[in-house]
């Protein structure tokens, strides 16, 4: 009995060995690799252009020579339109004043709005501004962009949501990390040249995100623009990024900002 135990104990502990040699080759043969490091850049102003500094600044985008801009606050939710030289809107229209206005997107001849945590959305014609219908959804509302065919919309997570804009049901939705790591508080999203542009609410800093992995490629550190702005109100947070793509001109601004700028960005 005795040998016939000891056999097998060194029969287990043959094949322990082998599996632990196996697992250190495995191991040697693919090791892990590292996240890659997402890139900071920086800016240049090129050129600035008078904005609203009495806007809660929520949504912005550029399109057909004006810019489009949605804003917050009970009783002070808007969406104007106006030029790039002058602050006063040459369109607007109040929404609901019981209901804090958020993010805006261009979806053919409308301008679908977004509420905060009213679960309530609002479909806009583009060139009257009269209103057309509304919607529900789920979740906060913060920004939105739009690109071929599918609305990305920010709630204040590290996630955003896919929708369809006939409908605005969400189709799915994107993770967005750097390193692995999540990166919350996404608020107002721009589409530019195949990116994913979006202000991190509370800080200096824009993610560039790969629409198809959800990762930052790069940050674009925006420090001292807001002392540009001429603004120390703590809620004067950088927010609003519109893209002119015929002209390929980026402009960002923040609530409470009297000056929007068009921004070049200088990476190394």
């Amino acid at each position: 009995m005795i040998p016939s135990f000891l056999s097998a104990r060194r029969a287990v502990a043959s094949v322990l060995a082998l599996g632990s040699a196996l697992v250190s080759l495995s191991a040697c043969a693919a090791p892990v690799k590292e996240a890659v490091v997402a890139p900071v850049c920086t800016y240049r102003v090129v050129k600035t252009f008078p904005h609203d500094p009495t806007a809660f600044t929520e949504g912005l985008f550029y399109q057909d020579g004006a810019l489009f801009e949605s804003t917050g606050q009970p009783g002070d939710s808007w969406i104007t339109k106006r030029s790039l030289d002058s602050s006063t809107p040459t369109q607007q229209t109040r929404i609901d004043p019981t209901y804090f206005g958020e993010g805006i997107v261009a979806w053919g001849d409308q301008i679908i709005s977004l509420t905060w945590r009213d679960g309530v959305g609002y479909r806009w014609d583009k060139r009257t501004f009269q209103p057309l219908g509304f919607f529900h959804y789920a979740g906060e509302g913060w920004g939105m962009t739009i690109h071929d065919g599918v609305v990305y919309q920010s709630d204040g997570s590290a996630s955003l949501r896919l929708r369809d804009p006939k409908t605005m049901e969400q189709t799915g939705s994107l993770q967005v990390t750097d390193q692995g790591r999540p990166i919350r508080n996404l608020n107002e999203l721009e589409w530019i040249d195949g990116e994913i542009w979006a202000n991190v609410w509370m800080t200096d800093r824009i993610a560039r995100i790969d629409p198809a992995t959800g990762h930052v490629k790069e940050w674009m550190d925006m420090s001292g623009l807001r002392a540009k702005a001429g603004t120390d109100d703590p809620d004067a947070v950088l927010n609003g990024i519109a893209y002119d793509a015929a002209g390929k001109r980026i402009f960002v601004t923040g609530k409470y900002w009297s000056t929007l700028f068009q921004i070049e960005p200088e990476c190394r």
